[in-house]
């Protein structure tokens, strides 16, 4: 991952108080992590950096919509997404990120670069199964799902099913199991 330098917030200079930084999030970020899952992207981030006198509260928001390609179709759709997601800055003695919510920062940091954070709420708000709207509500048409359809179990006719079956087995049928009084 190159340094995305415009998500470098130099802290220092910030007074205290809530302070709003807002980005807007294409393919062209994904590109810096490797990650080529969506087709297209077009998200808004909205950061809310709550500086006070020894850590900073951090809540990322993300509203947007990425095209993803269908699990069960294949077909690409737009995903709507919205999540978000808190952490606390601390200083410390060494980089620690151990901990999901919290954060510790060497003391001698001057600014905090947000692009991972970013990247990971954007990530995890994508559903782990993407399924395209008209799977869900039966109108979509594509060899896919038709291909599915054919090999699902218990689609099978009947009649074809009696006539599959071994004539060893019928021989089974004849058998009769009386059971004993004792």
């Amino acid at each position: 991952m190159r340094d995305l330098k415009e998500f470098n917030i130099p802290f220092i200079g910030l007074k205290q108080g809530s302070h709003l930084f807002e980005y807007e999030i294409d393919n062209k970020f994904f590109e810096a992590f490797n990650f080529e899952e969506f087709h297209n992207s077009k998200i808004n981030i909205s950061l809310d950096f709550v500086k006070k006198s020894s850590l900073f509260e951090l809540t990322f928001s993300a509203k947007g919509v990425v095209n993803v390609d269908c699990d069960t179709s294949l077909e690409p759709y737009d995903q709507e997404i919205d999540g978000s997601f808190s952490m606390i800055v601390k200083f410390g003695s060494e980089y620690n990120d151990d901990n999901d919510e919290i954060l510790i920062i060497p003391h001698e940091d001057y600014q905090i670069n947000v692009g991972q954070f970013i990247y990971e709420l954007i990530i995890l708000s994508v559903p782990s199964k993407k399924v395209h709207p008209k799977v869900l509500d039966g109108t979509m048409d594509s060899e896919a799902l038709k291909k599915l359809k054919e090999l699902q179990i218990g689609n099978e006719n009947p009649i074809e099913k009696e006539e599959t079956i071994d004539p060893r087995w019928d021989k089974l049928k004849d058998l009769r199991i009386t059971e004993k009084n004792t």
